[in-house]
């Protein structure tokens, strides 16, 4: 069992102690567990922590990872925003750090999978929201920027379904990713969203599985009671699709785990 995607409070909209999210990993059976809070930027900074805070940040969970060794690998990571360029920081995709993840939250300016902007889909076309959204991966992946693909489907966050067949959508994002070497999270979260599905959809995954794309493991905590969420059924789903190993990072270097 792995699970590497996590946040902190330093995320301002996270909740609980570093340690209390490792004790529930270890409780739950989880071998390596991977802190990768949301990495600051000039944008949106109430949903992030602060450039100054990202010493305090990688001091801490190094700390941790040294404490909990004999019991836990513990792997250091950042969630980041693609964005257009302008937000993206020198400091943050040059830290020392175990992998980034690559994720794409924003459509310009807009917050698609925020409650607060939740408004905004109903003055838009939704075959041309998920066009942008799979655009903006498509970029993401070609920029060789990034480790794993963050919830690679999180458009549908609040259930809102194109007409346009997904992964015709989706294909072009998919060879992009398949051609940079990145590893594609199967993700949890959406478990507890109004979508009630992962991230990616079984649709998508079957097309991810096909192009021959490595996989990896998250539960997207933002609370101790969520680390590990679904990552049983969701693994044995895995297995009966036939996949046999997911990856992790260490100092940016892909490693494979046997399931």
């Amino acid at each position: 069992m792995l699970d590497l995607h996590n946040h902190t409070p330093l995320c301002k909209h996270a909740t609980g102690s570093q340690e209390e999210y490792i004790n529930q990993a270890i409780k739950k059976g989880i071998k390596i567990y991977g802190f990768s809070d949301h990495a600051p930027m000039e944008f949106d900074k109430e949903y992030r922590m602060s450039f100054d805070e990202m010493n305090l940040y990688e001091n801490k969970i190094r700390s941790l990872k040294e404490k909990y060794k004999d019991k836990i690998k513990i792997l250091l990571g950042y969630e980041v925003d693609f964005t257009p360029k302008k937000y993206l920081s020198k400091k943050v995709l040059e830290s020392n750090v175990d992998y980034l993840i690559g994720s794409v939250h924003f459509l310009d300016n807009w917050g698609f999978d925020n409650p607060e902007f939740i408004k905004e889909w109903d003055k838009r076309d939704v075959d041309d929201v998920y066009r942008e959204y799979f655009g903006y991966i498509k970029e993401m992946a070609e920029s060789g920027l990034f480790d794993i693909v963050g919830h690679l489907d999180l458009v549908k966050v609040f259930g809102h379904r194109p007409k346009t067949p997904i992964k015709d959508l989706a294909k072009e994002a998919i060879k992009a990713i398949k051609k940079s070497g990145m590893v594609v999270e199967v993700n949890t979260a959406g478990l507890r969203k109004p979508v009630n599905e992962t991230y990616p959809s079984d649709e998508l995954l079957e097309i991810v599985l096909e192009e021959g794309i490595d996989l990896t493991l998250s539960s997207d905590a933002h609370s101790p009671e969520q680390v590990g969420f679904k990552l049983e059924e969701t693994l044995e789903k895995l297995k009966q699709k036939g996949v046999k190993k997911l990856m992790y990072f260490e100092n940016r270097e892909k490693k494979e785990m046997f399931i």
